[in-house]
């Protein structure tokens, strides 16, 4: 045999080896506990499904799931850990719409790219935007919303939890399709909202159900419309914006769980099928619901698409609005 016969010898044995290694690791993953990064604060609405998804894994793979918070910069803190971390399966991100799609048109400089340094496993909860307006606003349906926006441009003020949030971009979004001018008023803590929402100081809000549920337990504020394809559970009698004259709006947040770029497609697929099954068990499909979040799940493939599609949703979103590059 001649060298370079040899050489390519070695070199396919080389790699046949690393393959058959890579599937026998994925047959046996996890073999060790895993750690989970949710780039948000603990006890939000993020912290909370993502927790519930993941117990219900862990008890699936027999393995520990270890839920690590690390807040900041909008999500890009945690979100570019995960980006960095060993493409083993045992670094994940519980990453949301923010960091893996509204922040690449937001941020300068996220320290990475949502669409080239990670493996999207798949979106696992879909917070619809609910559309409420204060007690004290003279509405009550979203077309009355609509004309009376209208008939005030720039009066009417809403509220989010910051600039570039999820919450933002749906009041930016509702806007553009409505054809109406309101002002953003972004807030350092969704508590701070609450109370004015109620006084009508701050009369609108394209909210998550939990950010608002109080107010409208309080009976201080009113839910016009929910922006998805079907009612909230939660908010039975609330008319979904198709239902209520307004059809080209659908907003909602929503959470993903990815891995670094590199990780084996084999992992990949088994913690898509461990996902499908975690939202698909009715004990944590009512846990959801409890939140306000509407259980998904997607194939890998179909997962990098919806986060593709959403970044350039966003992107026009915020070019459309002027929104200037946060540093």
């Amino acid at each position: 045999m001649n060298l370079l016969r040899f050489r390519s010898t070695i070199v396919l044995v080389l790699a046949l080896t690393a393959a058959c290694g890579t599937a026998a690791n994925a047959q046996t993953y996890p073999t060790r506990p895993i750690t989970a990064i949710v780039p948000f604060a603990g006890g939000s609405a993020s912290d909370v499904v993502s927790r519930i998804l993941l117990d219900r894994m862990s008890r699936s793979m027999g393995q520990t799931i270890i839920v690590e918070n690390r807040p900041g910069a909008g999500g890009n803190t945690g979100s570019a850990a995960v980006a960095k971390a060993a493409p083993d399966g045992y670094t994940l991100l519980g990453g949301g719409s923010g960091p893996v799609a509204a922040n690449k048109a937001l941020y300068k400089d996220l320290g990475y790219d949502p669409e080239t340094d990670f493996e999207a496993i798949s979106p696992f909860a879909a917070f619809t935007i609910v559309v409420v307006a204060s007690n004290k606003l003279p509405v009550n349906s979203l077309q009355e919303l609509v004309a009376y926006a209208k008939a005030h441009p720039g009066e009417l003020n809403y509220g989010s939890v910051g600039v570039g949030s999820s919450q933002h971009l749906a009041g930016e979004y509702f806007g553009q399709v409505a054809g109406v001018k309101i002002t953003h008023v972004p807030y350092r803590n969704i508590a701070q909202y609450g109370p004015d929402l109620i006084a009508g100081s701050v009369p609108l809000g394209f909210q998550w159900l939990p950010n608002v549920s109080f107010a409208l337990q309080a009976k201080g504020a009113k839910s016009l419309a929910v922006a998805g394809a079907n009612r909230l559970d939660a908010l039975p009698d609330t008319p979904t914006t198709k239902e209520a004259g307004l059809p080209d709006y659908v907003m909602s947040g929503w959470f993903a769980l990815l891995a670094p770029k590199g990780t084996p497609a084999a992992i990949v697929a088994k913690l898509n099928t461990e996902l499908a099954a975690a939202v698909a068990d009715p004990d944590v499909r009512a846990k959801f619901q409890l939140q306000g979040a509407e259980p998904m799940s997607l194939p890998p493939d179909a997962a990098k698409k919806f986060i593709s599609d959403e970044i350039k949703k966003y992107r026009d979103i915020i070019t459309t609005a002027a929104i200037p590059l946060i540093e």
